[in-house]
């Protein structure tokens, strides 16, 4: 590795050390499918997102509440002593990329197959607090 790219990746890392994150790989969900919940939250506060999760019928909420609350617990532990009521933790940024595909057939009529693509993603959520623009 050079040093201009060496410098570049310990930079970055210097910078991700400051995020609050939480990912989601290989979920076994289409992304299209993912994305319709994951919009719903976008910019949302933890409690209102939370809340929407909860009551929601779609069938990602599920996986992306359990991440919604990863991401919750990571925060505290980079910030134990915080209170959480007294913090306005929103959730900043959250990416939904496709991620590979299971390849199956499906009989058809007249000898035939379709073939059947079972899609899965991969989802990124970045919480950021109101009171400090930094994170």
């Amino acid at each position: 590795m050079g040093a201009r790219k060496r410098n570049s990746s310990v930079a970055a890392k210097e910078l991700n050390k400051n995020l609050i994150f939480a990912k989601l790989n290989n979920c076994p969900t289409s992304p299209r499918k993912m994305r319709l919940v994951a919009d719903q939250l976008r910019g949302k506060k933890i409690n209102k997102a939370l809340s929407i999760l909860k009551f929601s019928q779609k069938q990602p909420s599920t996986r992306l509440e359990k991440l919604l609350l990863s991401a919750i617990n990571n925060w505290q532990q980079k910030n134990p002593d915080a209170d959480l009521e007294n913090q306005d933790l929103f959730i900043k940024e959250i990416k939904v990329d496709g991620a590979g595909m299971l390849k199956r057939l499906r009989p058809a009529p007249q000898g035939r197959a379709h073939r059947i693509r079972k899609r899965s993603n991969h989802v990124t959520m970045i919480l950021g607090n109101l009171n400090q623009n930094n994170i």
